[in-house]
Formats: C-alpha cells, sequence, structure tokens
C-alpha cells in the first residue's frame, strides 16, 4: 500500500480488512468484527479445504479505513451519509487496530482519511463480506 507515493505498510498472506464504520457502529461492533476475522477458516489446509484460520497459517492484517463501504447508490452519485462521522470512525478505527493488536497475528494499517493506493492479490478468489449488524 501507498500512500503519497511512498511505500506505507504491505503483508503477505492474510487479510485485507477494508473497515467501514456506520452512525450506529460502537466498540462491541469492532470486536463482533476481529472475533469473526480472527476466526474465519477459509485457508487450505494439508488436503486443500478450506479449514484453517489466520492464526494457523501466520497470516497478518491489513487494515484500512473504508467509508465507501457505506455508498447508497440509489442515485448515481453515491451518498455517504451512513458512514459515521470522522471522528467516530477514525476512533473506532484506532480501536480496532488497538484490538487487533493484543492478538499473536501481525497488523498493519493503512493512514485514516488519506488517499491511498492499495494493491491486492486475491488469492482463490475468497473476498467476505462481514456485517456486525447480521449478527
Amino acid at each position: 500500500m501507498r500512500i503519497e507515493g511512498r511505500q506505507a505498510a504491505g503483508i503477505g498472506r492474510g487479510f485485507v480488512v477494508l473497515l467501514g464504520v456506520g452512525g450506529d457502529d460502537g466498540e462491541t461492533d469492532a470486536d463482533f468484527l476481529l472475533d469473526r476475522i480472527l476466526g474465519l477458516r477459509v485457508f487450505a489446509d494439508a488436503s486443500g479445504k478450506m479449514n484453517l484460520a489466520l492464526g494457523a497459517v501466520d497470516g497478518a492484517l491489513l487494515v484500512i479505513s473504508q467509508f465507501t463501504l457505506y455508498a447508497d447508490t440509489r442515485q448515481r452519485r453515491p451518498s455517504f451519509t451512513a458512514a459515521a462521522p470522522p471522528e467516530q470512525a477514525c476512533r473506532l478505527y484506532k480501536y480496532f487496530l488497538s484490538q487487533a493488536g493484543k492478538h499473536d497475528v501481525k497488523v498493519e494499517c493503512g493512514e485514516f482519511g488519506a488517499h491511498m493506493e492499495v494493491d491486492l492479490i486475491n488469492d482463490g478468489p475468497v473476498t467476505i463480506l462481514l456485517d456486525s449488524a447480521t449478527r
């Protein structure tokens, strides 16, 4: 990942987490998402079956704030009013990072509010949407 042309963060095997924060989100939502992310068994075991979680493969997290996940596209110009205000979103983003850092997993991150260029190799591809509102 690059910010203003400089290499800012990067991981090998693991998850790129695009973290959107909604206006009604709080720390319990962040805790739920982190628990679910760390427990997802989507990495291949010796038989090639999706059966291993991030910790079992020494995987890492690259966490990027992404308010555009809350885009309302009913009109051609997206609205982002469902996204949390920047102060709340930044606080929860930092909370998520601090909680993730308490686990035995490498955590890299973007810069809140910055324009970032993210390169991704989606191995599988496996892309999963998690929403704390659907628990």
